[in-house]
């Protein structure tokens, strides 16, 4: 179906929002983009939000589990309470995994549903959309050309002790939640990262003005990666100065005008996967 914000439609369950390469090639290679817990918190507000709209691909925004047109109940706070009932177990950890675990079908359904979509892969996320393509690429099957991580929930540690920080509460460790945190710490997976074939090349883009957890945990995966890559030319690191951690601005459900921060990323990210895909 088309609308105002592109291309809608459901690929294996799970609902997307696509634009066409420009031009309408024949053939184009397809990146697939997964939004934020945090806004965007949607697939229509990361399309507004990170349209890479000079990159001659198709972009599917796909809604994340519990969020966008996947809203428990068409609460949109339904995802708060979940988290103060546990951040992880209930949360976080439930999004990344189903998420994770529905890329290979929802791919699969894009390049049928999407004309052309039969080039080269890559995946783009944001924070916790960024954790499940970490996931995908630790365990998954699907090849990948290139992975653009921004401002990453390497480790599901960081986004824990963050929202401790932030709605100054504590959070109650118990083992489960520590294995899982353990399954979602990539920087101690780089190994199962690096082991893929062929390894992709990889972005991962940072705020300055993030929580210093995210970017400081994205350096560490960085040198894990690098240790271990075949050509460490291929990973590179970019720091978008004046970027917190959102991509947009509350409540991040519908689409909304670019920040500076989201354009600044938006550019960033547009050129590398020109490069990468061409």
């Amino acid at each position: 179906m088309i609308s105002t914000t592109g291309l809608v439609g459901v690929a294996a369950g799970v609902p997307y929002v696509a634009h066409r390469p420009a031009g309408a090639p024949q053939a184009a290679p397809l990146v697939v983009v997964l939004h934020l817990m945090d806004p965007p918190r949607s697939e229509v507000a990361m399309a507004a939000a990170l349209p890479l709209a000079g990159v001659p691909t198709w972009r599917a925004y796909l809604g994340l589990p519990m969020f966008g047109a996947r809203t428990p109940a068409g609460d949109p706070e339904a995802f708060i309470r979940l988290g103060y009932q546990d951040a992880l177990l209930k949360l976080l950890g439930p999004v990344v995994e189903q998420a994770a675990q529905e890329l290979p079908g929802a791919i699969a359904a894009l390049r049928q549903q999407l004309p052309g979509a039969v080039g080269p892969l890559a995946l783009v996320g944001g924070s916790a959309g960024a954790a499940a393509v970490l996931l995908a690429l630790a365990e998954g099957p699907v090849s990948v050309r290139a992975a653009v991580l921004v401002n990453a929930a390497v480790r599901a540690a960081d986004v824990i002790a963050a929202g401790e920080r932030i709605f100054e509460t504590t959070y109650r460790w118990s083992d489960a939640a520590r294995r899982l945190a353990d399954r979602l710490d990539f920087v101690q997976r780089a190994r199962d990262i690096a082991s893929r074939l062929p390894q992709p090349g990889m972005l991962l883009v940072n705020g300055e003005d993030d929580d210093p957890a995210f970017p400081a945990s994205a350096d560490d995966l960085y040198e894990e990666l690098s240790a271990r890559w075949w050509s460490p030319a291929q990973l590179e690191r970019v720091r978008i100065p004046g970027l917190a951690h959102a991509l947009a601005e509350e409540p991040g459900l519908d689409p909304a005008p670019q920040t500076p921060g989201a354009a600044q990323v938006d550019e960033v990210v547009g050129a590398w996967l020109t490069r990468r895909l061409a």
